[in-house]
């Protein structure tokens, strides 16, 4: 007999459950924050632990076998709340904290053993963009826009990007798209295979639950020891993980940061200055 979880700490996340026997627990980031009716999910310094912290709760639900991740509002996930952006440049406990998450939103993502599917439209950036990527199942619309904005905003491509880009597109993808902060289609995403699937977006959710019935359906200890082995691969880079995070969380220490933010906020292109390591 299982304990059930308790999900209403969840501010910035709708959870629902779907599927046969509610197996199917479905999260949308929600668009502006804990209330809602934003324009684009934002990781501010709640929906940041949270993003990081659900699939600990999904792992020990028995009750799950499968989970949906997509977004709300006119995209899948728009980055990093700015306000939160500058409260880790200014405090070192919050740079510090945000670190850890940002660690752990990677790796238990990783070592959640249920299967995860991830449905992205519109923007993919930030927070978001690192469980949809490192989804088992990563099912784009074809006009999603996926962006690793780390080195706009004037800090290394950390979190999720050294661990899983070479490994799904190849090391000359990733650099020019990682190093540039170029757009990625979900067309081109599928294309490189950075993305599992690329579809129509008025088809995105139907796949997506689709695909995450099938897996509900199946033998759980056979999906579940297949997604175990597999993430081997990603297990033997985390040292490479470790160390884009440490450089990334280093960055936020540095100038360039501030004009990253301000260039942001300003709407024009940043002007980072000549200085270097």
């Amino acid at each position: 007999m299982h304990t059930p979880v308790d999900y209403s700490r969840y501010q910035t996340l709708r959870i629902t459950r779907r599927g046969p026997q509610d197996s199917i627990i479905d999260l949308q980031m929600k668009a502006g924050g804990p209330g809602g009716n934003g324009k684009l999910p934002t990781a501010g310094h709640d929906g940041h632990w949270e993003l990081s912290e659900i699939w600990r709760d999904i792992g020990r639900d028995d009750s799950v076998r499968c989970a949906v991740l997509r977004g709300e509002g006119l995209g899948f996930s728009g980055g990093g709340d700015l306000a939160l952006v500058q409260d880790m440049a200014r405090d070192f406990e919050v740079r510090s904290r945000v670190w850890k998450e940002a660690r752990d939103l990677v790796y238990n993502v990783i070592n959640c053993d249920k299967p995860i599917v991830s449905a992205m439209h519109g923007p993919a950036v930030g927070a978001g963009l690192v469980a949809g990527l490192l989804a088992d199942i990563s099912i784009a619309a074809k006009t999603a826009r996926i962006v690793d904005g780390h080195t706009r905003l004037g800090v290394a491509a950390g979190d999720h990007a050294a661990i899983i880009w070479p490994l799904l597109c190849g090391m000359a993808k990733a650099k020019y798209y990682l190093m540039l902060c170029e757009p990625v289609s979900g067309e081109e995403a599928e294309r490189i295979g950075l993305v599992s699937l690329a579809v129509d977006e008025d088809k995105l959710l139907d796949k997506a639950y689709e695909v995450a019935e099938k897996l509900a359906q199946g033998s759980q200890t056979a999906i579940r020891w297949t997604k175990y082995a597999l993430n081997n691969w990603l297990r033997q880079a985390g040292p490479n993980f470790d160390t884009s995070l440490a450089l990334e969380f280093m960055g936020f220490a540095g100038p360039d940061v501030n004009e990253g933010v301000a260039s942001l906020r300003e709407r024009r292109a940043p002007r980072f200055g000549s200085g270097g390591f």
